[in-house]
């Protein structure tokens, strides 16, 4: 007999207590209505609007599926993806934001997607397919975000349409490995996570989804985090 496959999801929190609720409820309707066994590992960074007594409370209303780990400061979103591994009991690992960008609805179909070659890796992609697509950024917002990639792509030629996404699908194994060599720690890890996994010869498939801006709260993206995407892609051009 088969085991059945257990996907554990990374959630990196900073002030996201209003957001929380609604994507775990979102989590567990896609998980259950589909059968698939899960976990939601939620790591906040000293949230100061309180966001894990929120996650206490949902441990609560949906027993045995949260966990929570808490770090003192913040200490940025590439070593919350490092935290929260080291307690995935899943054989999958989904990573994705807390803030609502990203829609469990799409998490079916990536699995499935996964299954038809055994994919190490299936990630979404805001810039391919008829369901692919950003909502809720301006003009500005979008050229940056579509430039980053571009701009990647010509560097690092992975052969991929959307390298600064983060909301992925990975084998547990696969991404203990490629983590281990990740070198970044803020908006340039989850770039450098998929450049490396295709440099060892990793597999991987894309699954258009579309990306809608953070419901509550400010985006945390801003001019220093540019500057560190751009020295983090010559890094890697130097690495690879």
């Amino acid at each position: 007999m088969i085991a059945q496959n257990k996907y554990s999801v990374i959630l990196p929190t900073y002030n996201e207590r209003k957001n929380l609720p609604i994507i775990v409820w979102l989590l567990n309707d896609s998980f259950t209505k589909n059968g698939f066994e899960y976990e939601i590992i939620i790591v906040d960074d000293s949230s100061p609007d309180n966001t894990a007594e929120v996650a206490k409370q949902l441990q609560k209303a949906f027993p045995s599926r949260i966990i929570l780990k808490q770090r003192t400061g913040k200490l940025g979103l590439g070593t919350a993806y490092v935290h929260g591994l080291q307690f995935a009991t899943g054989n999958f690992v989904i990573i994705m934001d807390a803030d609502f960008s990203h829609h469990p609805k799409f998490i079916p179909e990536m699995i499935r997607v996964q299954a038809t070659k055994d994919y190490d890796i299936v990630t979404g992609t805001r810039y391919s397919g008829e369901d692919g697509g950003v909502y809720g950024w301006d003009l500005k917002r979008k050229l940056v975000s579509k430039g980053a990639n571009i701009f990647a792509d010509t560097m690092l030629r992975p052969g991929l349409s959307d390298l600064t996404g983060s909301f992925r699908l990975y084998k547990k194994g696969v991404l203990e490995k490629v983590i281990a060599k990740v070198q970044s720690k803020g908006y340039v890890f989850q770039m450098e996570l998929i450049v490396l996994a295709k440099s060892m010869g990793y597999t991987v498939a894309e699954v258009p989804i579309s990306f809608v801006d953070r419901m509550y709260g400010e985006s945390k993206l801003g001019g220093d985090e540019i500057v560190q995407y751009v020295k983090g892609v010559f890094n890697l051009w130097m690495r690879v």
